[in-house]
């Protein structure tokens, strides 16, 4: 009877202690989501409760209809979000998340399904981006060209106006000089003059 009593009491108490092991586990996280999704990656991102302390996180990857996990786990940190590697194109995923604190890990996140894109859409769009960046190339040295040109035709107007001040400063200060020969040309050209005086008459 003893000892049937010391066995009941000692599993009531491991029974409490496991009780209060879960009491102190940190809840599921929540708002699992997948970001940045490729077809060979993706980014997977949750937010934790308020007020809930943790130390780390724990990831379950799995391919749909496929028992193998991959499972990822890191402590020492605080980050809400977790790159997915060596990801197949066209294939779906499974990925569930915990946290992890001084007490344990949390329960696993519901699960999220999600499917990676294929090549030939990864393809096609860097072809579109390829495209446009192309696009942007020419129309930058379509740019460039016109501005080089309106500058080399400024640079001759320049040119010929500053020619067109220096002919017309000559043309001005030799013009003194002209009007001056003029002048000399048409003293020496004119018929002198002779002085008037009495008619001379013969003597009888």
């Amino acid at each position: 009877m003893e000892a049937f009593f010391i066995s009941t009491v000692a599993l009531i108490l491991s029974c409490l202690g496991v009780w209060q092991i879960e009491a102190d586990r940190p809840p599921a996280p929540v708002n699992v989501t997948i970001k940045s999704l490729k077809s060979n990656s993706a980014v997977v991102t949750w937010d934790v409760p308020d007020g809930d302390v943790v130390i780390g996180f724990a990831i379950t990857q799995q391919k749909k209809d496929v028992r193998m996990l991959r499972f990822i786990q890191e402590v020492n940190t605080t980050t809400r979000s977790c790159a997915l590697w060596d990801l197949e194109d066209d294939t779906e995923y499974i990925v569930q998340v915990q946290s992890i604190s001084l007490s344990g890990p949390s329960p696993a996140s519901e699960p999220v399904l999600f499917k990676t894109p294929k090549e030939a859409e990864k393809l096609a769009s860097k072809s579109k981006d390829e495209v446009t960046m192309k696009e942007v190339g020419k129309s930058t040295q379509l740019r460039a060209g016109e501005m080089i040109i309106i500058v080399v035709v400024l640079i001759m107007w320049a040119g010929v106006i500053a020619l067109f001040c220096r002919q017309y400063d000559i043309i001005k200060d030799n013009e003194p000089n002209n009007n001056k020969d003029k002048a000399k040309n048409s003293s020496e050209c004119s018929t002198p003059e002779h002085p008037t005086g009495g008619l001379l008459r013969s003597k009888v």
